[in-house]
């Protein structure tokens, strides 16, 4: 294992604050069986389907949020019955704190889709779909893209299916695979990593009560990452947990500027970034990564 991805950035040291992925709409298509390198074009999807769901970046209107198209399936199922339906999620902006509305559709045929605008589509919005209130744990063990995140994953994944069987899904890829196992919690819209089945039951627990898991984070979707680690830098200064504890108020270049909820207090942020130690991205990689490294100078606004 000491020449797993994993194991290499461990050991480089390797701060995975800021790599959170920075689309902020998720559509989230139950296929189950196994995936391939490229998920879409290669687990079985319908021809039609796939091509649908890989060009929906296409219909992303000016100014939006960049859409991720993610395969899901159930912890330990390798197949369903014929005929079985398939669930379709979707997650946006628009919650309360800064949290997505998630919404939930279910499909007989995942040729349903093709009957969707795609514009619709690429803005997380599901025609007929149900609001989803529960909370979503997505585990990325997609084993065909890296080894380290079925071996990392799949535990996880499991351990959390027997708690919450309803909000765990196994997913196809979340990136930054040497942080695995990695997971997203929706409708947080929070990436977590370098997780095992122990710290994942008490982050997702943490997330559930509304406290973000600061040792294990890496960051918000949707924003980018100098905001990402700005954010998890005030917060350990000033021992914030609540998950709607700190908003991002503006972005420019180089800093950003941060609201704590309730207190009436600004912050701002000066990011600077420099690359970091060069290390393998992926397992069985011989492209050698250097992940920024961040330096975040805080104050308060005005002062």
């Amino acid at each position: 294992m000491t020449d797993r991805c994993t194991a290499l950035s461990a050991a480089a040291g390797e701060d995975q604050a800021g790599t959170a992925p920075g689309e902020g709409v998720w559509l989230l298509v139950e296929q189950p069986g196994p995936w391939g390198r490229k998920a879409l074009r290669e687990s079985d999807l319908p021809d039609d389907v796939a091509a649908l769901l890989g060009g929906l970046g296409a219909h992303v209107a000016p100014g939006a949020p960049d859409v991720r198209v993610q395969l899901v399936r159930r912890p330990g199922r390798s197949a369903v019955a014929t005929g079985a339906g398939r669930t379709v999620l979707a997650a946006r902006p628009g919650g309360p704190g800064g949290a997505l509305v998630v919404t939930r559709l279910e499909v007989d045929d995942l040729r349903a889709l093709l009957d969707h605008d795609p514009a619709d589509l690429a803005a997380g919005r599901l025609a007929g779909a149900a609001p989803y209130g529960g909370p979503l744990w997505l585990v990325c063990t997609n084993g065909r893209r890296d080894v380290c995140c079925a071996e990392l994953g799949r535990p996880v994944a499991a351990a959390l299916a027997e708690r919450w069987p309803e909000a765990t899904w196994e997913t196809t890829h979340l990136g930054g695979h040497r942080f695995s196992a990695t997971l997203l919690a929706l409708p947080a819209g929070v990436a977590l990593g370098r997780l095992d089945p122990a710290t994942a039951l008490a982050a997702c627990a943490e997330l559930e009560a509304g406290r973000l898991p600061l040792d294990v984070t890496r960051g918000r979707t949707g924003r980018p990452a100098s905001a990402q680690v700005a954010e998890l830098a005030l917060r350990r200064r000033l021992g914030l947990t609540g998950l709607d504890a700190v908003a991002v108020v503006d972005t420019g270049a180089g800093g950003v500027e941060l609201e704590v909820r309730g207190a009436g207090q600004r912050w701002y942020a000066a990011v600077t970034s420099r690359p970091g130690v060069p290390s393998p991205a992926s397992c069985g990689d011989a492209k050698l990564k250097a992940t920024p490294v961040h330096e975040v100078a805080l104050r308060p606004r005005g002062a």
